[in-house]
This record gives structure tokens, C-alpha cells and sequence, in this order.
């Protein structure tokens, strides 16, 4: 099993989300967060004075997946979230060593 972390742009968060329930991703975790990476930050204009943001809002997604469907997981996500933009994101995957459904007390690719 994989446990793949991705760090996206919010706007393209329902676009993702649809296209991952498309190819048979049952669930994930998303929480707002905020960073940034090799853009540092961007200058914004508010109420007529220039400011600089350092941190950038983003979306991270927490997935779960077996290891059949993980490449195409990254995939999917890759192509669905870029914009050719500075900022698009980044994709993390790690090996997950066990998942249990506490419900049922499921575990393995069944818990997923």
C-alpha cells in the first residue's frame, strides 16, 4: 500500500476530487493549509499599499491507496491539478506498512 500526500492549488480541489472518484479512489483526507516553496511568497496589493505574503494558501490531500492503483493516483493528479504555474503543488508517496478499519477491524488493501 502507498500513502500519497498532495499539496495543490484550492481552486482545483473539486476537479481532482471528481477525477480520483472516477478511477476508483474510495476516500481522503483534505486539509487546508498554508506554505511555500521555491516562489517565496508573493506580493499582493490591499487597499493601495503593496504587501508580501510569505505563506500561500493550499489544499493537502491524504490518500490511501493499494499498490495497483497508486501510480495511477499520482498520475491523475499530476495532470488534473497542474496549471503550468508557478505553485501547482507537489506529490509525496510513502510506503504504508498497515491500515485498519475501525468499524470492522479490517486491515490491509480490504481496510482501504
Amino acid at each position: 500500500m502507498k500513502f500519497i500526500i498532495a499539496v495543490i492549488k484550492p481552486f482545483k480541489l473539486d476537479e481532482v476530487r471528481e477525477a480520483l472518484s472516477g478511477i476508483g479512489v474510495a476516500g481522503m483526507t483534505v486539509t487546508e493549509v498554508k506554505g511555500f516553496g521555491r516562489q517565496k511568497g508573493q506580493t499582493e496589493i490591499y487597499r493601495g499599499a503593496e504587501y508580501s505574503t510569505n505563506m500561500l494558501p493550499k489544499v493537502k490531500l491524504e490518500i490511501a491507496a493499494s499498490d495497483a492503483i497508486a501510480p495511477q493516483v499520482v498520475e491523475t493528479i499530476q495532470q488534473v491539478a497542474r496549471t503550468e504555474a508557478i505553485g501547482d503543488g507537489k506529490i509525496f508517496v510513502l510506503d504504508l506498512a498497515s491500515a485498519t478499519r475501525i468499524r470492522t477491524g479490517e486491515s490491509g488493501d480490504t481496510a482501504l
